[in-house]
């Protein structure tokens, strides 16, 4: 009854998972939290907050406090996180200890920034805070061999940015990151439809485009899609018709800057985990890898297998869980 109590979190931009080694991932919320500006109360974290988004009075703003994968507002992480380790405790029903946690990072992350994820966990009442890069998470949560010394190639699609790594012997032999993920995805259909056609859609309907008539690079059937917004002259609202052709066009600059940070990371490899990757291909994980035709693009671009992971939205959390029985052998062996 009394023993340690262990949870994996993956802080995302989009989404904050929690993953216990008993229960599986427990709780799935987006990232979003809707504060009352008068009082400076919280009056909806996660899915409630999401909802408001775009559709609330003056006085309650809904704000993504992480951004490109790190904390923007921390005072904003802290409150979601009080409330998602109250829901973990609930869950769990460790209301009397206080729980060992391991939270991700982005490998490019700086030291204040990795400080303040630290910061906001402890003062959430966790016992012990450990990090770990999201590439090894995901890697861990694909059951990908991560502590063998072979070449494992994650490339990680979430919200706010793209980590691609080579990870070998429990630690990231080379990576890089760029701050392109789902939320640009979403920003560059805003972009274009305001352009084109005059008209502003919300986060939301652009999500829905990007899911459903969105595409890599390759050759498809061509799709089409209503749409409402406003119409920025009238000001009235407009229904539109989208083309999964323009969508696709729309998307090609960030979708090569994802490609050229793959290739990048694939050129710094060293020679002798070269074979490996030709071998054992390149695994996909997070909620951008979703992306119709992403696999396909990329193993025409690259010339190597492409793998989807088993899970890829909650490979990092599965992961960030997983590790916790080998956290202390991965920090010696990152050093």
């Amino acid at each position: 009854m009394f023993s340690n109590v262990e949870i994996g979190i993956d802080l995302g931009t989009a989404n904050t998972l929690v993953y216990s080694k008993s229960k599986g991932i427990i709780i799935n919320e987006p990232s979003v939290v809707a504060i009352d500006t008068e009082t400076n109360q919280v009056v909806a974290v996660g899915t409630d907050a999401k909802r408001m988004i775009g559709k609330t009075p003056g006085k309650i703003v809904a704000i993504r406090p992480l951004k490109k994968g790190v904390i923007a507002d921390f005072n904003v992480t802290s409150e979601m996180l009080k409330h998602i380790m109250k829901k973990v405790g609930q869950k769990l029903g460790y209301s009397m200890r206080k729980p060992n946690v391991v939270v991700c990072t982005p490998s490019g992350s700086t030291s204040v920034e990795r400080r303040a994820i630290q910061d906001a966990i402890r003062n959430c009442g966790a016992k012990q805070v450990h990090l770990i890069e999201e590439p090894v998470a995901a890697a861990i949560g694909s059951d990908l061999p991560v502590d063998e010394p072979v070449a494992n190639v994650i490339v990680d699609i979430g919200g706010g940015n793209t980590e691609v790594a080579i990870i070998s012997f429990g630690g990231v032999v080379t990576c890089n990151s760029v701050r392109i993920g789902g939320d640009q995805l979403d920003e560059d259909i805003i972009q274009y439809v305001r352009k084109t056609y005059n008209v502003l859609i919300g986060e939301h309907t652009a999500e829905q485009v990007k899911m459903e008539i969105g595409y890599c690079l390759i050759d498809h059937t061509e799709q089409i899609m209503d749409v409402r917004g406003r119409d920025l002259v009238t000001g009235l609202p407009k229904t539109i018709t989208l083309r999964s052709t323009e969508i696709q066009e729309t998307l090609r600059e960030s979708l090569l800057h994802i490609l050229e940070a793959i290739r990048a990371t694939l050129e710094d490899c060293p020679p002798e985990l070269s074979g490996d990757i030709v071998d054992r291909g390149v695994i996909l994980t997070g909620g951008g890898s979703l992306l119709q035709g992403m696999q396909e693009w990329l193993s025409q671009e690259i010339f190597v297998p492409v793998h989807l992971a088993p899970n890829p939205l909650e490979s990092v959390a599965i992961g960030t869980g997983r590790s916790l029985s080998i956290i202390t052998k991965l920090q010696k062996l990152a050093k």
